[in-house]
């Protein structure tokens, strides 16, 4: 019989059906394309078991002049740097309260009738002081309850932080751990961070220990008061008892952090919600750090940090004063004029050393108004972060961009910055003294669609806006996308921000992780390779992504933790799983005939251990192309597999390479693969 080789042109395309696509790929999930053969992803593994608090979206590397590598990330709580593979926190301070502002109010009571196992309603002798929602001790069973009625908690999970649900008696004590904080005009919203100093124990449970340390708002009551929950060193939950009357003392101080941001994008608040036409002009509502998704954008100046959470303060970390030391507001330092105090971006300026805010606050009189500007971008004096008053003998300065309604996002690329706004993309470049930057219009209709979607390459800046791919070497030019279909019409455009851009220069591939259409968070990844000029995708989460350089291996986040990607095989570990790679439909003679294909003559390389590879080579059929595809045969391909006999007959047939690399099914783990010229044993077999 003759034996028919199988290679299939490389990529993925998606944009007609399986059998219009006959001769490539039509589906796959971590497989890349390399000099045209499909072959397995690379793995990751992570750094350090330390954790970090919310959802990182943005990551920069840098060297000091000591040698020092530092890893810097914002997340939707805080700001930290890594280095060692610890999480320092740097996050600003927003406020300190004077000694005795901050009060603590403790509670307990007790039952005052006897409740089963099942009870979701706690009844008290006295509900008086407290909170609204919170957490209670009975016996050794934690509650948490979800509001107060009369002298009753109702709506109760008993059982709660891994207790039991027991029944209690009359008269038993119900202690609570949630603490109500007193502080006129605090300003925190749920969620924000207080540390507290110098407060003495209330008389029980809640001993100074307790007390002053860090907490995590946990519901704000009023402008001047909240709630937080009690917590021992270790974090273990502690609650007060009737002993614990007092109020923390004379001595008491509140240190709070920047406000956090949020975790969702909020339809109906700021730019970038909708595609370009979509809605009334000027109907988005005001913005403010609190209601929008926490993103920060970063860069150096020289060897110190400068940071800026989107539509909120500019601050700058000093480096030589160490990781033990927070970021400051960079209008708050000695020697600072007329510095913006809000920002949508901040970008260093290298060659010329400016830097440069997008989306500021604009100069009022002797002072700036605190409300950004969204299409305005300011600069400082040349090697001077401090001075940004714009005077005959300085070059700091300002400009403002016309097409668009805001300001989305920057990179910095060869010989000039390139600004997106919702509509446009402009060019942004050092020309001197007296006008210092010019700005020139590339291109309308091409804007970015979330501020991190851009990147820049050896092949030229990409990006990607609501409804194509776009490169820019020169001039702007739309990508062909074999797989434009398949992620534009499963794309959460809502959360549109959270997409962003990456790169493995090591691999000449440039990509985008997103959200898909049924996930709030990212989910999805498209890649394109720019030498080979192919595209391919998956599913895999990755919040935020760094390429090698400054590190060895390309760094990223997801799920609390930091990870070095693109070595090895698993998935940390752990075997890593539903990685495939599936043809489109082939026939012989158009499919006018049936197939009928007896043996498999495979072809494989496995990397890292070419004698224990494995792989499953799956055989699908279907006579028509409106039929359902039909698994024929599943065969487990080592690398001392000759032949793999198979009984399939069918008009078309497709291929799909397959390892779960778990020990049950192919046992990979630590092994990848990478695909040849795999040969079917084939003949035609009537028509009938």
């Amino acid at each position: 019989m003759p034996l028919q080789k199988t290679v299939f042109r490389p990529g993925i395309n998606r944009e007609g059906t399986a059998y219009d696509n006959e001769g490539g790929w039509f589906d796959c999930n971590l497989v890349r394309f390399r000099k045209g053969r499909p072959e397995k992803f690379g793995g990751w593994s992570k750094i350090t078991e330390n954790t970090y608090l919310g959802t990182a979206r943005a990551l920069h590397a840098w060297i000091s002049l000591a040698g020092t590598k530092y890893l810097g990330f914002g997340t939707t709580f805080k700001y930290y740097i890594e280095s060692g593979g610890t999480f320092n926190d740097i996050t600003p301070i927003r406020l300190t309260t004077s000694a005795g502002d901050v009060t603590f109010t403790g509670k307990a009571n007790t039952l005052s009738s006897g409740i089963t196992a099942t009870d979701t309603t706690i009844p008290l002798t006295s509900s008086t002081g407290f909170p609204a929602s919170g957490t209670v001790q009975i016996g050794s069973e934690t509650i948490n309850y979800a509001a107060v009625s009369g002298n009753n908690l109702i709506g109760a999970t008993r059982g709660a932080e891994s207790t039991t649900a027991a029944t209690h008696s009359s008269s038993d004590a119900v202690l609570c751990a949630t603490l109500t904080i007193t502080d006129t005009s605090h300003g925190a919203i749920q969620n924000d961070f207080v540390t507290f100093s110098g407060a003495s124990s209330l008389g029980g449970n809640i001993t100074a220990a307790v007390l002053n340390q860090e907490y995590q708002v946990l519901n704000v009551i009023n402008a001047n008061s909240y709630t937080i929950k009690a917590k021992d060193t270790s974090s273990n939950t502690v609650f007060a008892n009737s002993s614990d009357s007092g109020n923390g003392g004379s001595s008491v101080v509140g240190t709070y952090q920047i406000n956090v941001g949020l975790d969702v994008y909020v339809p109906g608040t700021g730019w970038g919600i909708n595609g370009w036409g979509e809605g009334t002009f000027g109907s988005t509502s005001s913005l403010s750090s609190t209601n929008q998704l926490r993103l920060w954008s970063h860069d150096n100046y020289g060897e110190d940090l400068i940071i800026n959470a989107r539509n909120a303060g500019i601050f700058k970390w000093t480096e030589n004063n160490g990781v033990g030391t927070r970021a400051v507001e960079l209008s708050g330092i000695s020697g600072a004029n007329l510095v913006p105090t809000v920002g949508l971006q901040v970008i260093t300026s290298e060659t010329d050393r400016h830097l440069i805010v997008l989306g500021a606050d604009p100069i009022s009189g002797t002072s700036r108004t605190g409300v950004i500007d969204p299409m305005l971008i300011v600069f400082s004096d040349q090697e001077n972060e401090l001075e940004f008053e714009p005077l005959s003998t300085n070059t700091a300065g300002s400009l403002r961009l016309s097409s668009g309604s805001s300001i989305i996002g920057g990179i910095k690329a060869r010989q000039e910055i390139l600004v997106w706004t919702d509509t446009a993309i402009y060019s942004m470049q050092f020309i001197g003294p007296p006008f210092t930057f010019a700005v020139n219009l590339l291109n309308e209709g091409t804007g970015l669609i979330g501020p991190k979607a851009a990147v820049n390459t050896p092949g030229g800046v990409y990006w990607m806006s609501y409804n194509n791919f776009y490169s820019y070497n020169g001039s702007v030019q739309t990508l062909p996308c074999s797989v434009h279909n398949y992620v534009f019409s499963d794309i959460n455009l809502t959360q549109s921000f959270k997409t962003n851009a990456f790169t493995i220069k090591d691999k000449s591939e440039v990509g985008w992780f997103y959200c898909s259409s049924s996930s709030d968070e990212v989910d999805r990844y498209v890649i394109y390779n720019y030498v080979e000029g192919i595209w391919f995708y998956g599913q895999l989460s990755r919040t935020a992504w760094l390429d090698s350089g400054i590190v060895n291996y390309p760094r990223a986040v997801s799920s609390g933790y930091l990870y070095q990607q693109e070595t090895g095989f698993d998935d940390d570990g752990s075997p890593m799983t539903n990685v495939f790679i599936e043809s489109s439909d082939f026939d012989l003679d158009d499919g006018q005939k049936f197939a009928f294909a007896r043996r498999i003559i495979p072809d494989f390389k496995f990397i890292q251990d070419p004698n224990n590879g494995s792989v499953n080579v799956v055989v699908k059929t279907r006579n028509f192309p409106g039929d359902t595809l039909a698994t024929n045969s599943t065969n487990a391909i080592s690398s001392s597999t000759q032949q793999s006999h198979i009984r399939a007959r069918a008009r078309q047939m497709a291929l799909r390479i397959e390892s779960d690399d778990d020990a049950t099914n192919n046992g990979n783990l630590s092994i990848g693969w990478r695909l040849g010229a795999t040969r079917i044993d084939i003949k035609t077999d009537g028509q009938r």
